[in-house]
């Protein structure tokens, strides 16, 4: 199988996962309809600066985005328990084009949640500048990196089975913890967030939007994710495929 072949099939085969198509399309688009729409009038949401509609469709993005690329290890799951990822080590298929092939899928649907949540903000009165609406994609996109890396090890340490409740509880948690459904104050919540991945990713939606970039603290705890995970992953990887 070409490298070629291998992304086209992997890109329908997300496009007609229902699971996927809930989680990072449908669920974020949900809530944010639910939650915004009814603050619509809110012009700044707990002294963020921000209008509700404004603030939660970064959020929603954001977690959009999260999941989209943590679906990389579900679809990695399933292919370990059918012997799938088996079959594709005997094609001309190298394990650097299959793992890449699995983060450009991952971003390719970050890329559609980012526009199905910017049709939904721009329904709800959400205004921006082209400037600001590429600023803060590259951003969020820049933010999710370290996803990729957990997306893989979690393909290959989790059972099917066992990789719903351990993506939702984890995802549900990053979530309350990094500022998804409400700003953060100062407290031990927030102290906690920004040692996380996930609070600097709802960060890259408001600095796109015209606040400062990000602080050393945010590059570092992105960068520290980035390399942990990583090398978790590739070790992951490389016992997964080192088994009879």
């Amino acid at each position: 199988m070409t490298t070629v072949a291998y992304a086209r099939f992997e890109l329908l085969r997300v496009l007609r996962n229902r699971r996927f198509v809930f989680f990072a399309l449908g669920f974020p688009l949900v809530m944010y309809l639910l939650i915004a729409g009814s603050n619509q009038g809110e012009d700044d949401l707990s002294g963020s600066g921000l209008s509700a509609p404004l603030y939660f469709m970064v959020s929603m993005v954001a977690w959009g985005t999260m999941m989209a690329m943590l679906s990389t290890g579900g679809r990695i799951a399933s292919e370990r328990a059918i012997g799938w990822n088996r079959q594709l080590r005997i094609t001309p298929l190298s394990a650097r084009a299959y793992l890449l092939t699995k983060v450009a899928t991952g971003y390719a649907m970050a890329l559609l949640a980012m526009v199905v949540m910017y049709v939904a903000g721009a329904a709800l009165g959400v205004h921006l500048q082209a400037g600001r609406w590429i600023a803060m994609s590259l951003m969020l996109l820049l933010g999710i990196v370290p996803f990729a890396a957990l997306g893989i090890l979690l393909g290959h340490l989790v059972s099917t089975d066992s990789l719903g409740p351990v993506m939702g509880g984890g995802v549900g948690l990053l979530a309350f913890v990094s500022g998804f459904w409400f700003p953060l104050d100062d407290g031990v919540l927030r102290d906690v967030g920004e040692q996380l991945p996930s609070y600097w990713l709802v960060q890259a939606g408001h600095i796109g939007l015209g606040g400062d970039g990000w602080p050393a603290h945010g590059w570092i705890v992105l960068g520290a994710w980035t390399i942990v995970l990583g090398l978790l992953a590739a070790r992951a990887y490389r016992r997964d495929t080192g088994r009879v």
